[in-house]
């Protein structure tokens, strides 16, 4: 497992209602982890704007609003809590390069659900959605409702998918629920195979087999991972239907999902798949999305 201790937790805030959350909930994270949090306002503006010299003696508008929106965000993170170490900045680049940036040496990076462009608030934000696929870090999502995202749920659910897939996230969601004190439910999915012209007992075998190979694949991920973190609950639970309605479900009263997300060689960094996609717009909790190393 990477050492975490020294690397802090990354929020990108840009100013939106989502942005606000995502800091609150990175506030807690840090504090709960005990490591540091940088607060990071990404904006093109410096690279056009920060080289002119203003006739006006005014300066551009998006620089004071920057630099607002990074003072109040330190303001409200120290206010959040008083002991945590904050550093906060202003990036001159896109602010999708500037977090996977960011991301090279974070314990974790969160962003909100929604920018200031979002159109409706069950939308993922295109900033939100490119960063979980490219950056080097587990990207938490922070969404849901008021109850999951302000800490009142305090079950943490991880999805594993494959077995070579799922041991980073399956790190991940321990760690989490350990430093909430929580249990940790693992979830696989499974599908029913198609049904035959054959006696229904032969289809009940035949769904007993997939069950059963799901079990095996989980407890294959769990074995040596929960021996490291044996102070955690683990609940093992394997479910017939489609992974994100799966999911979806489990997770609906968690304060944390975890998925693992496997990375692929080329410029686009991580492959998120169907499952990752729909669950990101439509979980009703904060989606931790964690490279597979």
């Amino acid at each position: 497992m990477v050492d975490t201790m020294e690397r802090p937790v990354v929020v990108g805030v840009d100013g939106s209602n989502g942005s606000l959350a995502a800091l609150d909930w990175a506030v807690e994270e840090a504090a709960r982890l005990r490591l540091p949090l940088r607060v990071v306002y990404a904006s093109l503006w410096e690279r056009y704007e920060g080289s002119m010299s203003s006739f006006t003696g005014r300066r551009p508008a998006e620089e004071a609003a920057a630099q607002y929106i990074v003072a109040s965000s330190e303001r409200r993170a120290r206010l959040l809590s008083p002991d945590l170490r904050v550093n906060a900045v202003t990036v001159p680049d896109d602010p999708v390069d500037a977090l996977v940036e960011e991301s090279r040496g974070a314990a974790a990076l969160v962003t909100g659900s929604s920018g200031r462009g979002a159109v409706k608030e069950f939308l993922l934000g295109s900033v939100s959605l490119a960063v979980a696929g490219r950056a080097d870090c587990p990207v938490v999502v922070v969404r849901g409702e008021e109850r999951t995202v302000e800490g009142m749920a305090d079950r943490v659910v991880v999805g594993v998918g494959e077995a070579d897939e799922a041991v980073s996230a399956v790190r991940f969601a321990l760690r989490e629920a350990e430093a909430r004190g929580c249990e940790l439910r693992a979830v696989r999915a499974w599908r029913d195979p198609q049904q035959p012209t054959d006696p229904l007992v032969m289809l009940d075998s035949a769904a007993c087999a997939y069950e059963e190979q799901a079990a095996a694949v989980l407890d294959e991920v769990l074995e040596e991972a929960v021996a490291e973190h044996p102070g955690v609950s683990v609940r093992r639970t394997v479910l017939e239907g489609p992974a994100y309605r799966v999911l979806l479900g489990s997770a609906a009263d968690a304060g944390l999902l975890v998925l693992g997300a496997t990375r692929r060689q080329g410029r686009s960094g991580l492959q998120l798949g169907r499952v990752s996609h729909t669950v990101l717009h439509r979980a009703a909790c904060p989606v931790a999305v964690v490279p597979h190393r």
